[in-house]
This record gives C-alpha cells, structure tokens and sequence, in this order.
C-alpha cells in the first residue's frame, strides 16, 4: 500500500527531503538551547561578567532565530510536498477510473468513487503531511531530550521511567479505542454522499412528489451516524488532554521538590538550578513529544483505512485489455453477432442477452424494438466494447472487437443514449467533444442534419450559448438533439441512437431520420426505439424480448410474421384496438 502510494510523490520528492532535513536542524537546535539557557542560568548565579553574558544572550537569540527560520521552511515545503502529493493522487485515481470499464464503476458505486477522490485523499493528504514533518520531529525530539535530560540531570532523570510508560500506555490504549470509530466513519460518508448526489439529480423529482421532508430526513440520518461515530472517537481522545496534563505535573512537581532538595543539601554540586530549569523544559519536549506521537498515531490508523479504499481503485485492472497487438483501423461499419451470449456478473443466474446471431452490412438502417427489459440497450453496448461478451464473438468491420484498439473502435461508434449528458461550457465546446478540431461550418452542418440549427439559433448567444451544468437550461428534446449533433462530428462508421428521439416530435424525428439517409449514407445507423414510426422505413427491425431476438425483418414483413410487432403496431395506430375489433 505505501508503495502504491508512493508512486505519487513523483517531482515532489525534493520539497519532502528538503522538509526532512529542516526538521532536524530544528529539532537539534532545539535541543541545545536548554542546555546553552541552563549554562547561562549558572553563570549569572555566580556573578559573570556583562560581555559573557550578552555572548551567551546573542547565541541563543541566532539559535532560535535559526530555529523559528528551519521551522518556517520546513511548513513551507511541507505544505509545498503534501498538496502536491495530493494533486498527483487525484490525478492517478481519475486516470484510472477513466480506465474503468461499466463493470469495474458498478463494483464502486459513484458515490463511493466521488468519497475516494474527496475525503479520502484529503486523510492520506493529511497524513502525508504529518509523516514528512510531525512523525519525524517527534521522535528525534524525544530521542535528543531524553538523552540531554540524561547527560544533565543525572539521577533526577528517573522521573522518566516513571512517567513515560504511564503516558504511552495510556496513549496507546486510547488511541485503540478510539480506532473502531473513525474505521467506521468512512463507509458511512459513501452513504451520505450517496443522499447528496441523488438529491441534487433528482431535484425536480423530489420537489413533483413533495418529498422534501423525507430527503431531509433521509439526510440527516446519515449525517447525525458520522456525528455519532466522530462524537465517541473524540470523547475517548479528548482523554489525552487530562493524561498529558497529569504527566507534565508530575514531573514539574518531581523535578522542582526533588531537585530543589538535592541542590540544597549538595550545595549545587549535584544538581544546579540551571539543570533544574533545563529538566523542566526537557520535560516538556520529551512529553509534548509522546503527545503528538499518539495523534500521530491516530491519525495515521484513520488515513490507513482511506489509503487502503484509494488502493483498492489504483490496484483495480480494468475488465476490459487492449490485445498485444491491436488493429489501429476500423474498415467499414459491417456487424456480425456470432452465437453471442452475454450477462453482467458472473454471479448472475441468468443471461441478459442469449443466443444472439446477426449480420448487418456497413450502411444499412437497422431498427430495434422490444418492451422494457428486453435487453435493447444490452445489445449495442456490446458493438464499443463497453462490455465483452460472456460467450461468442463481435465482429466489426470484419474483425473481432476484442482484436481492436479501444480507442481506435470507440471513435469510429457514435452512441446517443436517451438520458445524453452535457457538459458545462459554451454549445460549441459541447459539440466539440465529438471532434475537437471541427470548424464552424462542421458545427453549423451537424446541427443542422440534427434539427438543431434553429432553435440555436433563437439563442442570443447562438453557438456561444453558455450550457449549465448537466445542460438544465435546455429541454430535453434540444439536448437530445444536441447529443445527436455531437455523435455526427465523430464521422463515425456507426451512429447508434438509444431512443435518443423520445423527447422529440414525430416531425423532427422524421427529419432527422431523412437527414441521416442523405448526408451519412456508408454510415451503419441503429436505432432503438418505442415508436414503430421510428423505424418502419430500416432495412432491418430487430424486435427483442427476454434478451433473445423474437424476429428480424422489413416493416411489411414483421406485420405479418410478427406477433409481437403486430401488437405494438396496432397499439400505436389504433390506440390499442386491434384490426379484427375493428373489423
């Protein structure tokens, strides 16, 4: 895991080395101070003169402006090493989700994926931080103080053995229960997130059901279990505060009584008040010390679980390999299904799609119809390779999906699905992600064969119209219509439209049929959709149910041999009364 992770540092390695180093000269430095105040303590009891006492004064006055200087650098490039760090892991983890087949995101969750990428590495961010500057200052001040307090205080330094095994077995028991707590409150910020996202999208939704009293409800359950979890964790480490404090006393009340005695009875020939003012500074150090070892420790359990749920996403192979020699070049938009069979998981009882045999010429119209769950959608998302097939093969342009480039087959597929998403951003940097060199002409001839020049047009930006987010400030058919121009700029040798019509009227559906005849004849267009107008005039229909293909045929052809599109025909054009009531 710390290997992993590791691998993101990358050109921050200097700034941490260099943050490294500064702390221990702050630390040494530090370190000596008491033993130089101590001595200086001891020359002005017995009475030095003015000039060595300034001398004394000035070193220590560069010492802690050094100090204060190593401090400063050190937060500096801390500071410089850690968000850097952080950047490159967000970095990783995206790149790696892009990587990510559907497959891989179902596995996650969104919600749990957006977590990862936020809190997640905000922790390991955190922790990173503590690693490079507090997890190193700690023990070398611990280490240097107990060794100073040693070689001053002599015997006196035995408060030690007391006190420091009392602290860190406290400390460490705390810390222990304090851990099942914050393990928890990960997970928990998935489900939160989770009441976020759907919120958010589904806004209209809940505000058309009235359903604000129970989101609100819905969300404060999942906040009020992270407080919960965050509450217990904080009321057991809040227990440091009077440890460490009962620690600092005793050994304040152990070096000043005992010290004081041992001074006084030996004359100062076993002990000085100069040593006595340095053990109690040293006291401190080495206790303050074991405190930020135990938060440290705290900390750093909290971001090993964040770190272990990044790993899981950077140590995650996609389902879907580029072959070792992959074909760079898609000759033609021809399909063939060969006795293909697909489901989802594994684990699944029972096949989405099963037997699936078809051949489709490169620029034939083919259209599918099929009832809810007939696995239409299923079916193309096989031809980009979004999923592979469990059993048989895809054939594109005569060679097998999986023999392909990905990027070389997802570029010449074109798929425009009925919930299409855009992008914030001006309409012609939303119409460029389909070709992001394409002119304005390109634009404009796009739109057009898309149906969607006109209401453009009625914009006062036209082309420059700024989208938001999601594309809220367009209806659903001009989004739709949008999506559509998009695909076009891709030149793809497949278009695929997912009832990617169903929020337009008949009118411009047929326009927009007739605009794909003319201008994108060699192009292989599939089209999913409810209404048989929609695709009465393919060379192809398709009709599915169950995920096994019921019929393939001609318009003509499948109202005769065709129950199921009989049915839907007859539905659709005598508003559900069949030709025999009729007759």
């Amino acid at each position: 895991m710390i290997r992993q992770l590791a691998k993101s540092v990358r050109e921050y390695k200097k700034p941490a080395l260099f943050t490294l180093l500064f702390i221990i000269l702050e630390v040494v430095i530090e370190c000596l101070i008491p033993f130089i105040t101590a001595d200086l303590v001891n020359k002005v009891k017995t009475g030095a003169e003015v000039v060595e006492i300034c001398k004394i004064g000035a070193l220590l006055a560069g010492m802690a402006i050094c100090s204060l200087a190593c401090g400063g650098l050190a937060g500096f490039t801390c500071a410089k090493a850690s968000a850097g760090f952080a950047k490159n892991l967000r970095h990783d983890v995206f790149r790696k989700v892009q990587d990510f087949t559907f497959t891989n995101i179902d596995k996650f969750s969104a919600t749990s994926l957006v977590t990862r990428m936020t809190t997640d590495i905000a922790n390991v961010q955190m922790a990173f931080m503590m690693i490079i500057r507090t997890a190193v200052r700690s023990p070398l001040m611990f280490i240097f103080s107990i060794i100073m307090a040693y070689v001053m205080g002599g015997a006196l330094s035995t408060t030690f053995v007391v006190i420091v095994p009392i602290l860190i077995c406290g400390l460490l028991l705390i810390a222990k229960k304090a851990m099942p707590a914050f393990r928890s409150v990960f997970k928990k910020y998935d489900n939160l997130n989770e009441s976020i996202e759907e919120n958010v999208r589904g806004m209209r939704v809940v505000k058309g059901f009235s359903r604000e009293e129970y989101e609100k409800e819905k969300f404060g359950l999942a906040a009020e279990n992270i407080r919960k979890d965050f509450t217990k964790a904080e009321r057991i480490v809040a227990m440091n505060t009077p440890l460490m404090q009962f620690c600092l006393y005793f050994n304040m009340v152990f070096v000043l009584f005992v010290g004081s005695k041992l001074s006084i009875s030996s004359g100062g020939t076993l002990i000085n008040v100069g040593e006595i003012s340095a053990m109690l500074t040293y006291g401190m150090q080495i206790l303050m010390s074991l405190m930020m070892l135990s938060m440290i420790y705290v900390m750093l359990t909290m971001s090993s679980e964040s770190a272990k749920r990044i790993c899981e996403v950077l140590q995650e192979l996609p389902d879907l390999q580029n072959p070792v020699n992959p074909v760079m070049e898609v000759n033609d938009g021809s399909i063939d299904f060969n006795n293909v069979s697909f489901k989802y998981s594994e684990k699944a009882k029972r096949y989405a799609l099963e037997d699936i045999n078809l051949h489709i010429k490169s620029g034939m119209t083919v259209g599918i119809i099929g009832g809810t769950g007939s696995s239409k959608s299923s079916l193309v998302q096989l031809i980009p390779r979004l999923y592979d097939t469990t059993t048989g093969n895809i054939c594109v342009g005569g060679v097998d999906v999986k023999d392909y480039d990905i990027e070389t087959l997802r570029s010449s597929v074109s798929m425009v699905l009925q919930k299409n998403m855009l992008f914030s951003g001006t309409i012609k940097e939303n119409l460029r992600w389909g070709n992001k060199n394409a002119t304005d002409e390109e634009l404009i001839e796009a739109c057009r064969l898309a149906q969607a020049d006109d209401f453009i047009q009625s914009f006062p930006d036209k082309y420059d119209t700024k989208i938001e987010q999601g594309g809220t400030n367009v209806s659903g058919g001009q989004k739709q219509r949008l999506c559509i121009a998009r695909a076009l700029l891709k030149k793809p040798k497949i278009l695929i439209l997912d009832d990617s019509t169903s929020a337009v009227d008949m009118k411009t559906d047929a326009l927009i049929r007739a605009g794909f005849k003319k201008f994108i004849p060699e192009t292989t267009k599939i089209i999913i959709a409810q209404r048989i107008a929609s695709v009465e005039e393919a060379d192809m229909i398709i009709v599915m149910e169950n995920g096994k293909i019921d019929a393939v045929g001609r318009h003509e052809e499948l109202l005769v041999t065709c129950k199921i599109y009989q049915e839907v025909y007859n539905q659709q054009t005598n508003g559900g009364v069949s030709d025999e009531a009729n007759a």
